[in-house]
């Protein structure tokens, strides 16, 4: 099986790259390929090392997947063209709402891999990610009505130059130096800015509104989902306070019990102090970690859990590489 990832010098291209070599994929000719401002840069993968190809010029009719992880006007411009020689996993938003793309997290929905009609597999959000991995399992025994999330997202979310910008704003904050936001509305820097993507017209942003609807198309359109996102000076890994209000009642130790046996989730939730995870202990790791399990008190049926998680791996690499593996699970990743 020949593989190529486009936008493979980025954030998200380098981390799929990780996953592959960690992984057992059948690779047996990998393609790394990038704008032209990007080509000829040389990349070391398995101990080789890989001349990144240009985008413009490469063939496309000699892969059978191609990783997407190049932002939405590419994969607006590019995908549906490379999706007439190879399947296509796509990182952005740009497909995921299209019902003919199915919008896969593996440990959720892998056999929506069967139903692509355009030979193109979206990859959901970062928060959504992690959101439903730990949603299936309590949908599964207890049926959610509403979820009600705050998210605190680290600025990986917005690539390379976000987090070069939150280090270089430290350093002017720590020396008492002026600082003017590039890639942020507002200074990062020891600060909160409850405003990621652009906003909607009913005060709601872009990425709270990709949460309601793939959280929606993933799981099931009939649960409802209010989310209000949160950029917050950390590099990586997205944290979530969510509420959940079941059909069903529950028990904690049900609770627990999926928790702790649903795939690609860990529970650590000790109640004392530390014990529970953080964005920094989720960094470089492949689980979803879920903490500060408790009732609702002032809800019945409800339940408020606490979930943190590498965005770069579970919200973005590592769930692109799970959907080749369910490709290949279902034989349908060609030859």
């Amino acid at each position: 099986m020949n593989i190529a990832i486009v936008g493979a010098t980025g954030n998200v291209g380098r981390k799929t790259l990780e996953v592959l070599e960690r992984k057992n994929l059948p690779i047996k000719e990998l393609y790394l390929v990038a704008s032209s401002r990007s080509a000829g840069q040389k990349i070391i993968f398995k101990d080789k090392e890989y001349e990144v190809f240009n985008l413009e010029t490469f063939d496309f009719s000699k892969v059978q997947i191609t990783f997407l992880a190049a932002g939405g006007k590419i994969s607006e411009n590019y995908a549906e063209n490379i999706a007439k020689h190879s399947i296509v996993i796509d990182n952005s938003s740009f497909f995921r709402m299209d019902p003919d793309v199915p919008l896969i997290v593996p440990q959720v929905n892998a056999e929506a891999v069967k139903t692509m009609k355009k030979n193109i597999i979206a990859n959901p959000n970062c928060s959504t990610a992690q959101l439903v991995i730990a949603l299936k399992p309590l949908h599964d025994l207890f049926e959610i009505e509403r979820i009600v999330v705050s998210t605190y997202q680290s600025v990986s979310g917005g690539g390379k130059a976000p987090m070069d910008e939150l280090i270089n704003q430290t350093k002017l904050f720590i020396e008492n130096k002026s600082i003017k936001s590039k890639n942020f509305t507002k200074q990062i820097a020891f600060n909160a800015i409850p405003h990621i993507d652009v906003f909607a017209d009913d005060g709601y942003t872009k990425e709270e509104l990709k949460m309601t609807n793939e959280t929606k198309k993933i799981l099931d359109n009939n649960i409802e989902l209010t989310a209000t996102c949160v950029r917050i000076p950390v590099l990586v890994s997205h944290a979530e306070s969510v509420n959940i209000q079941f059909k069903k009642s529950f028990t904690l130790e049900k609770v627990n019990e999926a928790l702790s046996k649903a795939d690609g989730c860990e529970v650590y939730d000790s109640r004392e102090d530390g014990g529970y995870s953080t964005p920094i202990e989720a960094a470089g790791k492949n689980e979803t970690f879920i903490s500060r399990i408790r009732e609702d008190k002032t809800n019945k049926n409800t339940l408020n859990l606490w979930i943190v998680s590498d965005n770069l791996l579970r919200g973005a690499a590592l769930n692109s590489v799970e959907i080749a593996e369910a490709l290949i699970k279902y034989n349908l990743h060609g030859k």
